[in-house]
């Protein structure tokens, strides 16, 4: 469900609710304002708990690679519904201290991936990875605006909802 700009999950209670504790390495981090946590005010996420995520491809373009390339991972919309989020902002911190604010809007409007595959191969910390915030540039001519290009953050690590 919509509300305003922000994202809200429906739920009987507004109270926060558990997410499975991760078995495995965290591998994203979000925080802020979530309902669905599995640490005090977080939601720590490995493969598993992202893997039960639904599944998408994005070809596209991008400003740092050749050529067109094909993407898999899940969309931010839906992780963002899946931890709870609320707000109208996500900052997305990134391995190399990167740090930029998104504006939620942007995971309404587009089906932005969050990928963790280029061309089949895994996304590595050494490239990219683990996961890469993609957005679909080469369907949309107002995502060829360098601001949006600034909210490619890869080697993404953290999200936070305000």
């Amino acid at each position: 469900m919509l509300i305003g700009v922000g994202l809200s999950v429906p739920t009987a209670r507004s109270e926060n609710v558990s997410l499975t504790a991760p078995a495995g390495e965290v591998r994203l981090t979000v925080t802020g304002n979530i309902r669905k946590t599995n640490s005090a005010g977080a939601a720590h996420l490995d493969d598993a708990l992202l893997e039960a995520l639904p599944r998408h491809t994005l070809e596209t373009s991008t400003v740092v690679t050749d050529g067109v390339k094909r993407f898999d991972g899940f969309l931010m919309r839906d992780l963002l519904e899946f931890v709870g989020a609320d707000g109208t902002t996500v900052t997305a911190s990134a391995l190399n201290d990167y740090t930029i604010d998104i504006p939620m809007e942007d995971f309404v409007r587009y089906d932005v991936l969050v990928a963790t595959h280029m061309d089949g191969e895994r996304l590595q910390p050494s490239d990219k990875g683990p996961f890469w915030i993609v957005y679909p540039r080469d369907g949309h001519s107002d995502l060829q605006d360098i601001r949006y290009d600034y909210r490619w953050v890869w080697q993404l690590i953290q999200l936070k909802i305000k």
